[in-house]
């Protein structure tokens, strides 16, 4: 069950005029996202909907959820002034209703899920992927966690369990072609909650 300061937190965070995270996509999913033929593809935990939206303006099928109704709205919104169409549900994953092999693609961008169901939340969405198809993640690592206490602007969970590290994205999808895995940090300036030097993991998954 969703916690709910957990939700309330992401409803409070996505319910401004302004957008969380900016409105462009993330930098690594817009690379990444160019060099693939537009499928179908699923975002979760997406949020104000940046990333979804891009895809769409590629000509991806885009399908995304999110625990926050408030993030749905603004993504929505974000959609429509972009004339391009997203299916958007609002849930936890375990009840909504993906079917195995699916998609084409899921993009997982800074979904930090607690740390209590990180991997099996990845385990879950790995069936929804067809044999073939890609996993493209970009989130905080662990090493993450002395820079948000310098900076607390980079954003990004506070608690260890909840970043990743290299070893836990090679546990959770054993089944993959790595074809980039590496940690590394950027700098981030996306919209106001993402600003200064992050440390991340980045991963494209071939699924095997």
């Amino acid at each position: 069950m969703t916690d709910n300061t957990w939700l309330g937190r992401w409803d409070d965070r996505y319910s401004n005029d302004e957008f969380a995270y900016g409105t462009q996509p993330n930098n690594y999913l817009k690379d990444r996202l160019q060099k693939l033929e537009p499928a179908s593809i699923l975002f979760p935990a997406e949020g104000e909907g940046r990333n979804a939206v891009f895809a769409a303006q590629l000509g991806w099928k885009v399908s995304a959820f999110d625990i926050s109704s408030e993030g749905k709205n603004k993504a929505l919104q974000l959609a429509e002034s972009n004339n391009v169409t997203i299916d958007y549900q609002v849930g936890e994953l375990q009840t909504l209703n993906f079917q195995e092999e699916q998609f084409d693609a899921i993009a997982l961008i800074y979904a930090h899920f607690p740390a209590d169901i990180k991997s099996a939340i990845h385990k879950m969405l790995d069936q929804y992927l067809r044999k073939g198809g890609y996993i493209i993640f970009e989130a905080f690592s662990k090493n993450h966690l002395k820079l948000v206490l310098k900076n607390e602007k980079v954003g990004g969970p506070k608690d260890i369990g909840s970043l990743f590290s290299i070893d836990e994205i090679t546990s959770d999808f054993p089944n993959y072609e790595i074809i980039e895995l590496i940690e590394t940090e950027i700098e981030l300036n996306e919209g106001v909650f993402h600003n200064g030097t992050g440390s991340v993991i980045r991963f494209v998954g071939k699924k095997k």
